[in-house]
């Protein structure tokens, strides 16, 4: 259908994706306010204080993720982005505003719990929103602002950070505006775009899927009309209407038990497979220990520095690819494209490293992992999870395979030092190149495509 209201369209999913850029933005903010914030609070020489730190975002991205579907299918999709703007924002004051650090790891557990909810529901809200012809695209838009907003982080971190001299020491960088100030205003920063989202979701309207499912239908025709006109509306609601009946005589309703019985395992489990792989593929580690993985292929701080700056650039100028191949390359060849590519620049990665080659082309390398995870498992990932659920257990199944995901990402993160220190860099990325190999064998094998095909269509569709 090329036929739709391409501005309202576009306004409303823009505004939702805003949930992905403040995801973005929390998740890697913290990384340039750790060297400060670990003097302040005197943590600098506890390894297990710093890893509480960096951990309560992420133990609240999983209650977030657990809790967000059945709400979100309960009470709509709409009050529950309105609930993750308020989070992002009060946790964005809250952590640069306390002097206690319990206090700053429960500013830092309430954000955590923003990106959670923002994490399942903007991608899913989208996808129920957008015409079949561009779902695939504007679905990959809330992963394209999640990269920017980690773009963003890393910007606002690198020039609010004042230069550090060679011969400071500990003392003088607390004692520094760095220390005091700085990393507080590294958060507070976060603040402004998160006022903004919480003003404009208050104009987005409620997903029709939604709406027709809990006896609004007269409120779903309207939000339809705007998007495609009445005609569309129609063929929509009856489309929507068909499925529902469908699923209501073969199931006792929606919730977690719906979702665990044996008619969705198959598709539960790919989901599952999916969210957790777009972690376990390991490109994640090169955001959160970037300083271990250029320091090993030979980069000073200030380099690495710089380095990290380039790794963000990557990461958004493929996501715009992602954009123009997801509704034309399709979402299955995609991911095996994501995964071989992956497991090839791994292998060639660790036998760099454990040739103790450094220089340009690590960085080179590093920067081609990037590229191919940003137009393919960082996108994809979301566009397939947000599409493969039938509407009556989409918000529960989104919320479990977020979950997933997230339970994912903590895994992956936890694991790298004691990889790295036991296996060596290159010996850590042979064992990623082995996951994306598995990975891809799965996907050649249970992955089927979903692109050009409604929702509905899909939900008939055999995994």
């Amino acid at each position: 259908m090329g036929n739709y209201n391409k501005g309202f369209v576009y306004f409303i999913c823009l505004v939702s994706a805003m949930g992905g850029l403040l995801f973005g933005y929390d998740w890697v903010v913290i990384g340039g306010a750790k060297p400060f914030y670990e003097l302040y609070f005197g943590i600098a020489s506890s390894p297990l204080m710093q890893g509480v730190a960096m951990s309560t975002a992420l133990v609240g991205c999983l209650i977030g993720a657990m809790v967000a579907g059945a709400m979100a299918d309960k009470y709509g999709r709409k009050p529950l982005l309105l609930v993750a703007a308020v989070l992002f924002t009060v946790s964005a004051l809250a952590t640069g505003l306390f002097n206690d650090f319990v206090l700053f790891n429960v500013a830092r557990f309430v954000g955590g719990i923003g990106i959670g909810v923002a994490s399942a529901l903007s991608p899913m809200y989208i996808a129920e929103i957008s015409p079949v012809a561009v779902r695939g695209r504007l679905v990959s838009v809330n992963q394209l602002t999640i990269v920017l907003g980690i773009l963003a982080a890393q910007i606002v971190n690198w020039q609010l950070a004042e230069p550090v001299p060679g011969d400071f020491t500990s003392e003088d960088i607390l004692a520094s505006w760095n220390g005091q100030m700085g990393w507080r205003w590294m958060f507070w920063v976060e603040a402004i775009p998160a006022m903004a989202f919480l003003l404009l979701a208050c104009l987005i309207p409620e997903s029709p899927r939604w709406q027709m499912l809990h006896g609004k239908a007269d409120k779903a025709f309207e939000t339809l009309s705007r998007i495609g006109g009445d005609g569309y509306a129609r063929e929509e609601q009856e489309s929507i209407c068909r499925a529902a009946e469908q699923e209501q005589s073969e199931t006792d309703g929606g919730g977690l038990r719906t979702l665990f019985s044996r008619k969705y395992t198959a598709v539960l489990t790919l989901g599952i497979v999916i969210a957790v792989f777009q972690q376990w593929c390991g490109t994640n580690v090169i955001f959160n220990y970037a300083q271990e993985i250029f320091s090993a292929a030979g980069y000073s701080v200030g380099d690495v520095l710089f380095n990290i700056v380039i790794t963000g650039i990557a990461n958004v100028l493929f996501t715009f690819v992602a954009l123009y191949t997801v509704d034309h390359w399709g979402r299955r060849s995609l991911m095996l494209f994501g995964a071989g590519g992956l497991g090839l620049i791994y292998v060639v990665l660790g036998t760099c490293y454990h040739l103790h080659l450094t220089g340009f082309f690590m960085v080179v390398l590093v920067v081609a992992a990037i590229a191919c995870y940003a137009m393919s498992l960082g996108p994809v990932t979301w566009v397939l999870l947000s599409e493969l659920f039938p509407t009556r257990v989409r918000g529960v199944a989104m919320a479990t395979c977020t979950f997933a995901l997230w339970t994912g990402c903590t895994t992956l993160t936890f694991t790298f030092p004691a990889l790295n220190s036991s296996l060596g860099s290159s010996g850590t990325f042979w064992l990623y190149a082995g996951i994306c190999i598995a990975g891809l064998i799965f996907f050649l094998r249970r992955l089927p495509e979903t692109k050009g095909k409604s929702l509905e269509e899909i939900e008939k569709m055999n995994f």
